[in-house]
């Protein structure tokens, strides 16, 4: 899925559609080492072209496996996603306008447009943070160890208020002493 402009140009009238199957695993998992696996990536979509430049529009879809943010276990993530790039030659920038529509604007380098790099980069744009197992998002149970434990913010902040309630025994009699200097301060 490249294409020279000279044969882009071609299409100026009426445009280009294309319809794709890709493998992309090698290509994915080497730029992203935390991708395990990858489906075949389906791309439908136009390349419209006028003065502003190569109007790209196209959906993906795949399914990547990726390890879960808790336990790295191997989750299956759907992704489908509509791209709209717009992809200008230096020419074509430096007589750029403000009545240039305002879609995102990629600068080409050479005399073609790669759409399999934009279908490359933009799954990784959007491979989420957190990605959890169906078990893991549906449970409570949060991973614990020897020694350790994962808790949410709320029982965080539950186990500070009680620790901060809570008075040493040990302590009791000197917290009595603070409390009766402060009332003779205050008199």
């Amino acid at each position: 899925m490249r294409w020279s402009l000279q044969e882009l140009r071609k299409y100026q009238e009426s445009g280009l559609s294309f319809e794709e199957q890709l493998d992309l695993t090698q290509q994915l998992k080497e730029r992203d080492k935390q991708i395990l696996d990858a489906k075949s990536v389906e791309v439908v979509g136009t390349i419209t072209i006028d003065s502003y430049g190569y109007l790209l529009n196209y959906r993906l879809k795949t399914v990547l496996t990726l390890p879960s943010s808790r336990s790295l276990e191997p989750v299956d993530f759907p992704l489908d996603v509509a791209v709209t790039e717009q992809f200008v030659t230096k020419e074509q920038f430096a007589q750029a306008s403000e009545a240039m529509p305002e879609y995102e604007i990629l600068l080409l380098e050479g005399q073609t447009l790669d759409v399999v790099e934009s279908v490359i980069d933009n799954i990784l744009l959007h491979i989420p943070l957190q990605v959890l197992t169906k078990a893991e998002k549906s449970g409570q149970a949060l991973p614990k160890g020897q020694d350790w434990e994962v808790i949410s913010e709320e029982e965080y902040h539950q186990q500070q208020d009680a620790t901060a309630t809570t008075i040493d025994p040990r302590l009791a009699k000197l917290s009595q002493l603070l409390e009766e200097t402060s009332e003779e301060d205050n008199q």
